[in-house]
């Protein structure tokens, strides 16, 4: 697009657990391509990658993310036998906030808003002020899995459940060009419930690495209270294997939904459904099909900027 003002770009990240690691290999080709979002907003991981890269952390991130292996994410978790999810967060806020400093969301030079549910009226919630890190930690508050996260007095969990890709946020915030990398729209890229995730091998399937991560299986009763939750008997999943497909499926159905109603300029849409939503040990390769799915839409963003671009300047 040559002369004129080129349109105001929102960049709308989704929701995927692990899967969200493809997010930075979407912004690195992106800024590699010389286009650099004015706004951002993102729902649970997706919030995540974007405030990292909105507060400078995104180096750091990337770098923490690459050297994961099958254990040492769950290191990062603290397990809980009592409260509102498996998981307490302070470990991974404490992460963050070395990463990310302790910014205020309204503070930084690139707008930025992170997506959350209120948990007892179901409101989406549209955290675009206060520190960042506890509103990344809101977003990313899965139920049952991470505890609610008390902010201004309400109760948030993850906003996957309410618009796992906020297309509609980067609208309100001014975006004439939106973005969209949706990370669920090839969910059932493996044979799903492992059949995909779900039960894989032997009695604790893909999940069974959790055991052997030290801040879970130091006590006794830790190893005992994780086995019940993880193992599955005779191919029927366990009930944690159970919250992550019931999470499929919600974002799945959802994400259609919303983005029918409300549609992006452009969608990318990574090819990761066959990464399981714990794996995150895969980050390597999530980044390099980031990278790929934006080069393939890269043409039709160039044809998106110059018609859009031509019609606010005419």
């Amino acid at each position: 697009m040559s002369g004129g003002r080129r349109p105001k770009i929102g960049l709308a990240l989704g929701s995927g657990v692990a899967r969200g690691f493809a997010h930075i290999g979407v912004l690195r080709a992106m800024l590699e391509r010389g286009i650099v979002p004015d706004v951002v907003a993102g729902t649970s991981i997706g919030a995540v990658v974007g405030g990292a890269y909105v507060s400078g952390g995104l180096d750091p991130l990337e770098d923490w993310a690459r050297g994961l292996g099958r254990t040492n994410f769950f290191r990062f978790l603290d397990f809980r036998l009592i409260g509102g999810g498996l998981f307490g967060g302070q470990k991974l806020q404490s992460l963050m906030m070395e990463s990310f400093g302790t910014v205020n969301i309204e503070d930084l030079e690139t707008p930025f808003i992170a997506i959350a549910c209120e948990l007892m009226t179901g409101h989406e919630v549209w955290m675009k002020d206060g520190n960042l890190v506890d509103a990344l930690s809101a977003s990313f508050a899965l139920p049952g899995v991470f505890e609610p996260i008390e902010r201004d007095g309400r109760w948030l969990v993850d906003g996957a459940i309410v618009n796992p890709v906020p297309v509609s946020v980067c609208r309100a915030m001014g975006a004439e060009l939106v973005i969209a990398v949706n990370l669920v729209e090839d969910i059932y890229g493996r044979a799903r419930a492992e059949r995909g995730g779900a039960t894989g091998t032997g009695k604790y399937g893909v999940f069974a690495d959790i055991l052997s991560a030290p801040s879970i299986g130091g006590r006794r009763a830790s190893r005992t209270v994780m086995r019940k939750l993880l193992r599955h008997d005779k191919g029927a999943p366990s009930i944690f294997a159970n919250m992550v497909a019931s999470l499929n499926i919600v974002q799945s159905r959802l994400s259609r939904s919303r983005l029918a109603g409300d549609p992006p300029d452009i969608q990318i849409a990574p090819r990761a459904g066959h990464v399981g939503l714990m794996e995150f040990h895969r980050a390597e390769e999530l980044i390099d099909i980031g990278r790929r799915a934006f080069e393939d839409e890269y043409d039709y963003l160039q044809e998106a900027l110059q018609i859009i671009g031509y019609r606010i300047n005419n």
